[in-house]
């Protein structure tokens, strides 16, 4: 057996061949082998050599992951292989540059035996400070740099190269080079987000499958210009386009957009997705695709267009960018292929699964196992792979495929249930399920197991709030939870059951927590949901809460709050979008109130095509005599007016004066006069009688004692009108 891995405060390095799959690529299959074993012998020689030297921890393909207990140990190691592999020639002439990282924090092995492996934060951080490095280069944290700055070996120097935002991790870190003497000392920018802008969501945890994030990569950087991940759900699709794309911001000068389409279930609405998470606002009526073309047309930058299986019959938008901006590449994670010319295929396989025959060290070098524990270490600090607990683990991640998203689900458990009763409990369901669900893909079959298996597990209670929270659009605030789920048992203990049990992740926005349910536990929830009797009741309430919240935010929309709003009410866009879905559907005067009070969101936010889209079909809907719909055309007549077209804006506005009138609303027939008046100054067709309707505007705003409409007409008609005449 190994020696132990070091514990307490470890040094831990990483190092990973730079354009290593180009290598290949030009050396071909034998001489890269060639280059690797060299390459392996010179690193093992220097970084894990006499009693000084690392424990070697991991190897995967070109990267190394060496511990050390000594900081200066670890930077000297560091130091005699950058210079080692300088100084050899290797076969076939190659160049060989290697980038290494390193930080120091808490070694906590995986494996109590023989420690295969280890978890935690601070390995995640060194990985991605190497991430960050050129070939040639060693980076230091912040940490291991204060514990070597009086320790250096001879001819080495630091240089900081300040403060850098990491992927995955919140806030900028302090890094720094090592200047190493008759080594190459000038590099370009470090490979982190502060390249180039990015919207990439962070994540809170490792990543296991650097294999797969290297593949992808290249083929991006060799010219695929579309290439979209597929497989099922639960597979690590997501996940895997964060990563990638976090790679490559060297490439893509002009920025990284997420474009989240999870929520979305019309494909009119991919278009001003895009849109919105390029920073573009919706404005006029020309139609947003145009703008974007136009926008992108000569930017180098990369689109990582999320979930787009539901929403396929729109995927000829993505070739449209892609023939318009030649600079422009997209990754997209899709159940099955968009089908566009030129697009790339990127089946995303399983974790690797470990030979269950091994001992605990070796099963806990498998990337099924390695998540495993990384998620239970996460929930129970003290978990560690064991003789006794090896083989159930193993067997766990065998029986649900190596599904990252099952595995997580299972991991979950480990606060209450020690790997062996996981592996029963979680068995007994796998078989029912199989026995009973033969129609759909094994790995489906598989997933669902794991989530129905979690679903069981929950007390009555939380079951129900499971199933309520499918109202949602993905995630929520927690008294828009409340509102909708409450009833049965205390909301915030169920969402925290829901969090342990990963069927619910936890964020936190604006200081305060966001709920969100990934899209594959979201379908079996809405499932049962739809299954139950009370489906109706819970998306009328969904309906009715995100009217209100309109409600409430539009009537301080133009007061000190205004930023502050508008932001609340973009994050809980989706829900809108759902709420307002429904009500169409369902509800037609949930539908009219939410058009009312939602457009000048639309406009200020610049969703001006979506909001004439919605405005139409609201009006469509019959039994709308009353204010609600006097509210609708009034957000019509201003949805129109934003985008230049005055005669439909003047349509709208005198439907709404003839409604004020049957209704004898005073204050609406001066509001719809005036507006009125004003469409006519703007497109000056007819002044006289704009100046007249402005007239009787102000007389009954005056009648009304309403100081604030007298303002406005005076503002209208000194402004747009008079200087028209």
């Amino acid at each position: 057996m190994s020696a132990a891995l070091p514990t307490g405060t470890v040094t831990f390095l990483f190092t990973d061949i730079e354009g290593s799959t180009n290598l290949l690529r030009e050396l071909g299959t034998d001489s890269f082998d060639a280059v690797l074993v060299e390459h392996g012998r010179i690193l093992r020689d220097a970084l894990c050599a006499g009693a000084a030297g690392g424990r070697e921890v991991r190897v995967e393909g070109d990267s190394f992951f060496v511990a050390f207990q000594s900081a200066p140990d670890a930077v000297a190691a560091a130091v005699a292989a950058q210079r080692a592999l300088t100084a050899h020639a290797f076969p076939a002439g190659a160049e060989v540059r290697v980038r290494m990282g390193l930080h120091t924090g808490e070694g906590r092995p995986a494996a109590a035996e023989a420690g295969a492996d280890y978890v935690g934060i601070d390995v995640h951080r060194a990985a991605r400070i190497a991430a960050a490095a050129h070939g040639g280069q060693v980076v230091l944290s912040e940490t291991t740099q204060g514990l070597v700055r009086d320790a250096l070996p001879a001819g080495v120097s630091l240089r900081h190269l300040g403060e850098h935002r990491l992927k995955d991790f919140a806030g900028t870190a302090g890094l720094h080079q090592l200047v190493i003497d008759g080594l190459r000392a000038d590099f370009p920018p470090l490979r982190t987000l502060d390249r180039a802008p990015n919207n990439l969501p962070p994540q809170l945890t490792t990543f296991v499958g650097r294999d797969q994030v290297e593949e992808a990569a290249a083929l991006l950087r060799d010219g695929v210009r579309l290439l979209t991940l597929t497989g099922p759900g639960g597979t690590g699709k997501t996940r895997l386009s964060i990563e990638v794309a976090g790679e490559l911001g060297d490439v893509f000068p002009d920025g990284i957009y997420w474009v989240p389409l999870a929520a979305i279930a019309d494909t009119a609405l991919v278009a001003p997705a895009i849109a919105t998470s390029l920073g573009l606002h919706d404005v006029g009526s020309r139609p947003v695709a145009e703008r974007l073309t136009e926008h992108l047309r000569d930017m180098t930058a990369l689109l990582v267009i999320d979930n787009f299986e539901q929403l396929l019959p729109a995927a000829p938008l993505v070739g449209e960018l892609l023939r318009a901006a030649p600079n422009v590449r997209v990754i997209a994670s899709s159940r099955s292929p968009l089908r566009v010319y030129g697009e790339r295929e990127f089946p995303v396989p399983p974790l690797t699964l470990p030979d269950l025959a091994a001992g605990p060290e070796v099963l806990a070098q498998s990337e099924a196992v390695r998540l495993f524990v990384e998620r239970a270490v996460a929930i129970k600090p003290d978990f560690r792979v064991t003789a006794a607990n090896a083989r159930p683990i193993a067997e766990i991640c065998a029986r649900l495929d190596g599904l990252p998203l099952a595995i997580e689900l299972a991991a979950a458990r480990v606060k209450i249930l020690p790997p062996e009763a996981i592996l029963q409990r979680l068995g007994r369901t796998l078989d029912l399920l199989s026995a009973g669900s033969r129609d759909l893909p094994d790995r489906q079959r598989t997933l669902r197991g794991a989530i129905q298996w979690s679903y069981d597990l929950l007390d009555p209670p939380t079951r129900t709030l499971f199933t309520r929270l499918a109202a949602f659009a993905g995630s929520a605030w927690l008294p828009e939870i409340e509102a909708v789920c409450g009833g049965d048992g205390d909301v915030l203990d169920g969402l925290a059951a829901l969090v342990d049990h990963s069927l619910l992740r936890q964020r936190e926005i604006a200081g305060e927590p966001r709920f969100v349910m990934l899209v594959t536990i979201r379908e079996y929830a809405h499932e049962r949901l739809e299954a139950g009797a009370e489906a109706g009741a819970i998306r009328r309430r969904h309906a009715e809460t995100y009217r209100a919240l309109a409600a409430s935010a539009q009537t301080q929309l133009t007061g000190p709050r205004q930023r502050e709003l508008l932001d609340r009410l973009a994050r809980d866009h989706d829900n809108l979008r759902v709420a307002t879905e429904w009500a169409i559907e369902n509800e037609p005067s949930i539908a009219l109130r939410l058009a009312g009070s939602l457009w000048r969101f639309w406009h200020m936010r610049g969703h001006l095509n979506e909001a004439e889209a919605v405005v139409q079909r609201v009006l469509a809907l019959p039994h709308g005599d009353g204010a609600d719909r006097l509210c609708a055309l009034d957000a019509g007549g201003g949805v129109a007016y934003w985008q230049g077209d005055m005669l439909r804006a003047r349509l709208r506005y005198q439907e709404a004066l003839d409604l004020a009138t049957r209704l004898g609303d005073r204050g609406q027939l001066a509001e719809q006069t005036y507006n009125i008046s004003f469409t006519y100054g703007v497109d000056k067709s007819d002044i006289p009688h704009a100046i007249a309707l402005g007239e009787q505007a102000l007389a009954a705003f005056r009648e009304l004692g309403d100081r604030a409409g007298v303002a406005k007409v005076l503002w209208g008609l000194v402004v747009r009108v008079l200087p028209a005449r």
